[in-house]
This record gives structure tokens, sequence and C-alpha cells, in this order.
């Protein structure tokens, strides 16, 4: 009876913490104590988790699959919670155990408020601070013998407000701490019917790990799989809804007094009506080489094949073969009519003889017409040898030959290429490098290219913010727009408060404007978005240093947001290594820098670099392979703050030791929990261990193992959190069938800051409760 009521005690706890807590964690089991004592508790293993989601009319059911097994050799019982997502309007719930239903109920905050204070003041581990969030569904599970298992299922409907032609939604995928070993399979797929044309599809967490396809313009599907995994993130997507041809949606997060970061989604319609796509140049320059013969210049010839039967009607088009001398197929510009024969023109060209790139592309450019716009496909897998040779040569005469209307997409096949003569050409003329890799094939990537390329709808275009001033935007320079792609910006701004965007370009020789609403923030906001713009600029500087040479502003600028935002790439990974917080280290890292070689333009080590840069620049969201190989266990990611361990602590980036003297707080000291009530934001950070040090509101405070200093606690103003706004006509789903719960939105106090970051008090209890209890059962 006591273990029962004990652990219908913890449950209460955790949803009462959870009205307030922002972190999220997908269902998990809380086992019951084993009959021998153990000196720590017992997580199940989660053997699969699957997630179906169908979003309707803004109305979303999720419907989740998890499967838990248990490893021990014991029996084991207990709770399963499934904390719901953040301000979810959740209207319908039900569960099944084993195909069984059995009931489920949210639990009320008030029963645990009895022992609130005696729990709080407990010293105990934190690290389950950031799991705990909102609301919970408990349940309880029966007997699980050894080596059995337990199949949960669960389905709930949540209403998905619309804000500016914007939906979000959130599914509670961090498992990290929760399953004994990593999951044999985790996937979510889902399925998006509107009934507005849909624009921009999203994943700020898993953009490169999603595929994404469309079904015309009001139908699409998104899915993740992975095996053999901890997930350590929820799964996040965004899609926008516009009637306009370009849909544009507005996202900002600022931390004053600091400038803020946007996040500008720009999408064309998918469909495009063939008499609206712009007609356009398109020239495919071919090394012919001794050194493509055999399989590369067959796959060559296979992915000029592809482009040349994908010609829109209104193209006109030339191929240009270059070994040691030039083929054309046409001394000028032919219309795509004669696509057909120049296929097979192209399929009787063979590799033999030298590489005289700087001819070729003159050549191109000459018969470019500067009143159409012009792509320029260019494939190459060596370096020049004949003709002009000098890189810099090369590059001044393109660029002095080609108008503003020519963009040049370079391939390199192969890492013999010159990724300096690459990378240059594309950065002058508005285009983006590829690399195939020994063993990926050309025609695949030319292909896959194309087939995003193919319908331009809005070229040279530019943005106006209105009174806000805008910089650092990226990517740089902005491409241009073709159907079925998205346009992802991302920069710095200065100001705030509702804004008139307008985005302009062109169409067939004639200025188009389209104009959008948008709101500034003065403060919170998306926390991605920071080091979604620290990865792109770095890659654009270190870039910028490879091609162009070192300066010293460009390593400081790397090397700082390398450090404050935790973005360490194969070639900054030194920083790990380093005593950035002590006097001068800093200094010390950009000396470094700048000592190491200069890297080679050519071989395997260029070609991977100026992958890993492009990759940078273009990025859609921060994963681990930025954080660099080995770094998990010495960084972390907290919000848009980057912690390094260094002696045991856990180091906030922005700690300057020369400037800052830390404020020490006692672990599980009155003053610990006084600052956690008047800034529960901050718990994410102390959730990091007992020996934390960091910087907020310009004060440093160290959390240590032992009595605390002088501690000013900040004052706390109340504020009432109410959940997400809903948009007039927002749809209701379906009443509650008989045997399901209902639940509703609650108003909560809470401090400032506790609508982006709420709970940290409530998940520092949960992770209180969980030991405290455990210890108690037995």
């Amino acid at each position: 009876m006591n273990k029962i009521r004990t652990l219908t005690i913890l449950a209460t706890v955790m949803v009462m913490l959870a009205a307030v807590s922002p972190a999220l964690a997908d269902g998990f089991i809380i086992v019951d104590p084993p009959p021998v004592p153990i000196p720590e508790p017992v997580w199940l293993t989660i053997r699969y988790h699957r997630v179906d989601i169908t979003i309707e009319d803004q109305i979303a059911t999720t419907r989740i699959d998890q499967v838990f097994v248990n490893e021990n050799d014991w029996e084991v019982e207990g709770t399963y919670i499934f904390p719901l997502p953040e301000g979810a309007t959740v209207s319908r719930f039900v569960m099944w155990v084993d195909g069984e239903p059995i009931e489920a109920e949210i639990l009320p905050a008030d029963e645990a408020r009895t022992i609130y204070e005696d729990i709080v003041r407990q010293r105990q581990d934190p690290a389950l601070l950031e799991y705990v969030g909102r609301d919970a569904v408990q349940a309880s599970i029966f007997p699980i013998p050894p080596g059995g298992e337990r199949r949960i299922q669960l389905e709930y409907t949540q209403v998905l407000p619309v804000e500016n032609g914007l939906v979000r939604y959130v599914y509670p995928l961090d498992t990290e701490r929760f399953s004994a070993r990593p999951l044999e399979d985790v996937s979510v797929h889902v399925e998006i019917i509107s009934p507005d044309p849909i624009r921009a599809l999203y994943s700020p967490t898993h953009q490169d790990r999603v595929y994404i396809e469309r079904d015309g313009e009001y139908r699409a599907t998104v899915g993740y799989e992975e095996a053999d995994v901890l997930p350590d993130e929820d799964f996040e997507l965004v899609y926008t809804v516009s009637p306009e041809d370009v849909g544009l949606n507005l996202l900002t997060y600022r931390e004053p007094p600091e400038d803020g970061f946007f996040l500008l989604l720009v999408a064309p319609r998918v469909e495009v009506d063939e008499s609206r796509v712009l007609p356009r140049d398109l020239f495919l320059v071919l090394d012919t080489s001794g050194s493509m013969e055999g399989e590369k210049i067959e796959q060559a010839k296979d992915a000029l094949t592809y482009v040349l039967d994908h010609l829109n009607p209104g193209d006109r088009f030339n191929v240009i073969a270059f070994s040691s001398g030039l083929r054309t197929y046409a001394r000028s510009l032919r219309p795509a009519r004669e696509a057909g024969e120049a296929v097979e023109w192209v399929q009787r060209l063979g590799a033999v003889g030298g590489t005289d790139i700087n001819r070729a592309l003159l050549e191109a450019l000459a018969q470019a017409d500067s009143e159409r716009p012009t792509v320029v496909i260019f494939l190459t897998d060596g370096q020049p040898t004949e003709g002009v040779t000098e890189i810099d040569q090369i590059l001044a005469n393109t660029g002095a030959s080609a108008g503003g209307n020519v963009r040049l997409f370079p391939f390199g096949v192969g890492d013999d290429v010159n990724t300096v003569l690459l990378d240059g050409l594309a950065e002058q003329h508005r285009g983006t490098t590829a690399y195939v890799r020994p063993g990926e094939q050309i025609d695949e990537q030319v292909s896959a290219f194309y087939a995003r390329v193919s319908t331009p709808v809005l070229t040279d275009i530019s943005f106006d913010f209105g009174d806000v001033t805008v910089g650092d935007v990226y990517p740089d320079p902005l491409p241009d727009l073709f159907a079925g792609t998205q346009l992802i910006l991302t920069g710095r701004y200065r100001g705030e408060g509702p804004v008139r965007i307008t985005l302009s370009g062109t169409v067939e020789g004639e200025e188009r404007e389209f104009v959008y609403e948008g709101t500034f923030r003065s403060e919170g906001g998306d926390e991605f978005i920071p080091r979604l713009w620290a990865a792109r600029k770095i890659g654009t500087l270190l870039t910028q240093i490879r091609l162009h040479g070192e300066r010293e502003e460009w390593v400081d600028a790397v090397i700082d947001l390398s450090v404050r935002y935790g973005i360490i790439t194969p070639y900054t990974s030194f920083l790990i290594t380093e005593d950035l917080f002590a006097e001068g280290g800093l200094e010390g890292a950009t000396e470094q820098f700048m000592a190491a070689p200069s890297p080679p333009a050519a071989g395997a080590p260029a070609v991977s670099q100026a992958e890993a840069e492009g990759g940078l620049r273009v990025a859609d969201t921060v994963n681990e392979e930025m954080m660099g190989e080995g770094t998990v266990d010495v960084m972390r990611h907290v919000g848009t703050k980057t912690f390094f361990l260094r002696d045991s602590v856990w180091t906030d980036a922005e700690y300057d030791a020369a400037t800052m003297t830390p404020v020490r707080v006692g672990f599980g000291s009155p003053e610990y929990f006084d600052l956690l009530a008047a800034r529960p934001q901050w718990g994410e950070y102390m959730a990091l261990g007992s020996r934390v040090l960091f910087v907020a509101e310009g004060t440093a405070y160290e959390v240590v193992e032992g009595e605390s200093g002088p501690v000013e606690i900040p004052p706390a103003a109340t504020q009432t959190f109410l959940g997400p706004p809903e948009r007039e006509g927002t749809p209701t789903p379906a009443s509650t069938q008989p045997g399901e719960t209902q639940a509703t939105p609650v108003a909560v106090s809470q401090e400032p800051g506790q609508g982006l970051c709420a709970g940290a008090m409530g998940m520092l209890l949960l992770s209180l409760a969980a030991t405290i209890v455990w210890q108690r059962m037995w």
C-alpha cells in the first residue's frame, strides 16, 4: 500500500511540475524498486518508438507505438508517464497496453503541495532536471516478467494554432536518459492535409535527416527514421501556408540588450504553370580530358542527357566539351527542341587530352545573352594543365567576361580537383559547388541538382525590412528562387515590432514585389536561430580564409563564434583542448589557428574541407557533426548557450575569467532554490550537474559542492501564462468519446521568462523526487 501511495505521489508531483516546465520527453516507465536494493534506479529498454501524425485542418492526431523490454532478472511493474506537448489543447486521449484499453488520467497539481518544501531542499543529483515538462498523463503498468515486453499505444488530438501563416508541431522524442539501451528503431511519419496551399516545410531539429514528399499544393509527407539511436532532442516541424505565389514567414529571437537573430522562410508554389516559368539559357561545360576516361565520362554523359531531356520549352542551350581543345555542339545557343540531337552528340564524346578550363569557360560566357538568365553547369575532374593555368588569372578572366545574369555551378569529380578554383567560381557567380567523391555517381548528383533548379520563378531577389535594420545575412549572395524549393535566410536585426517586409525580384526582365507582414520580437523567440546563424557565418568565414588568405579579424570571428555557439568543425577542433577561459585563452587560440599551415587546394583533405565549409554555409539545422567528433563529453548545448567541461566544472562559453568574479551558490542550498524560484529558466543550465558556472543577466554564478557565498537573489515579477494564442476561426477537435480523457489549458502564475523556458523548479523537483521515493520505498 505504501509503495502504491508513494508512486502516486511521485506521479502527481511530476504533473504538478509539468504545468510549468518546458522540457519534453516521450513516454517512459518509472520502475518500482527491485526486491534486492541496487545503487541506482532502473530504466527499461525501449525497443522501438514509432509515431504517426496526421495534421488536417490544423488538427493534429498523434498515434504512438512503443515497446518496453524488461532485461532485468526480476519481475517489474511501475508507472507510465507521458508528458504532453507545451501549450497543447489536448481534447482526446486514449491508451492501450498489449492491445487492451486501459484507464489513464491527467493528474492534478495541488495534491503534491504538502510535500513540496521537503523535496526541494534535498541535495540530490539534478541529471533529470531537463526531461520533465508540462502536463503529464499517468497509468499503472502491470508486472512485466524477466525478458518480457509491454507494448503501449497512445493516441491524442490537439489543435495547432496558425500564427501569420505558420503552423508548428512538436513531438516529445527526447529519450536519452529513459532507455537502458539505444532504440532498435525510431520513426516519425507526418501526413499534412491543408485547406490552404502549403509553402515551406522545415524541421529546426531534424532538417538534415527528414525526407519530404510533396503531393501538389495541399498535401505533404514528412518522415524521419533512425536505427540504434538514443534520441536526444524533440521532433519539431514547421510548415507555412499562403495563397500567394511566394510564401514568406518570419521567425525571430532576441536576448536584450544584444541585437536579435531572425530566420526567414521563403517558398514559392510547388506547381507552376508552364507559361509562368522563366525562360533561360543553359551551358553544359564538360571536361573530356584523358583522366575522365572510363566510368566517369559515361556517368557524365548520362548526367548531361538528363539535363537536356528536362529543358523547359522556352530554354536555349549549348554543350561545350573541352580537353586540350574545344568541341561545341553548336556555334551559338540552340532552342530546346533540338535537345534530342544534342543527346546523340554527347553520347559520341570520348575522353582524351589535357585540361584547358579557362578557354572552355570563356567560350561559354562569350555566347551568353546578357538579357536572359544564364546557367553554366561545369563538370571537371582535375586542375588546369593547358592554356591559362594560374587560378587567380582564370578567376579574373571569368569575372571580367560574365554578366550579372550568369549563375555558375561547378561539379568537382573525384579528389584531384582544385577546390579554390571551383569554390571561387561559384562565389563570383552566385552558384554553389558540388563535389562528387570517389564511389559516388556523377549522374545522380547532377540530375538531383537540376531537378531542384529546373523551374526558376524569381531571380535577382532582394529584401527590404522597413524600419528594422538588418545585416550579417546568410546565404550571401542570395540565390534565385525555384518552384518547389525554399530559401532559408538567417541574419541579425536591430529594432522591434511589426514591420512590412518587401521581397523584390525579376521575372522576364520585369521587377516584381511581394509584401508581407511580420514582427521582430523585443525578446525571446526561437532559440535554435542564433546557433544556425553562427554555423552559416563560420562556414562563410572559413571559406573566405581558404580562398582569400587569413585576416586576423576573420580568424577572431571564427574563434569567437565557434566557442560561443559550440560549433567545432574539423578545422577548429583544437579549441576543445584549449584553456579558453584562462586569461588570454582566446588570443592564444587565434595565434594557433593562424600559425597552422595553409590547407592544400587539391586532394582528399582539401575536398573534405571544402564540403564541410559548404555544408556550414547553407546549413538548415545544427547537428552533432557540427559539434565535432568526440565533443559530446566535454561540450553541451543548452538553449542558446554552450558549456565546456573544464576541471570538472561545466563552464559557460560566455564566462570571462579576466572580468568576471563568480557568485558562489551551494548546490542544494536555500540560496540555490531561491535562485531557481526567481529565475526558473536558469534551471536548464543548473541541470548539467552539481558544479556549473553560467552567466546570466550580466552576472556569473558558480554552483559549487559546499556552502554558498553571499547571493543576491534577483527580483521576480509575476505574469500569467495562458498558453499559445489561437487565431479566430481555429477549428476544434471532435468531442470526447466515452472513456477518453479530456484535458483543458490551465492558467499558471509564472515568473518572467517562464513562457520560454518554464519549469526549472519543476524539473528539479522531479529529479529530487525520483531519488527520494526510490530510497524510501525499500
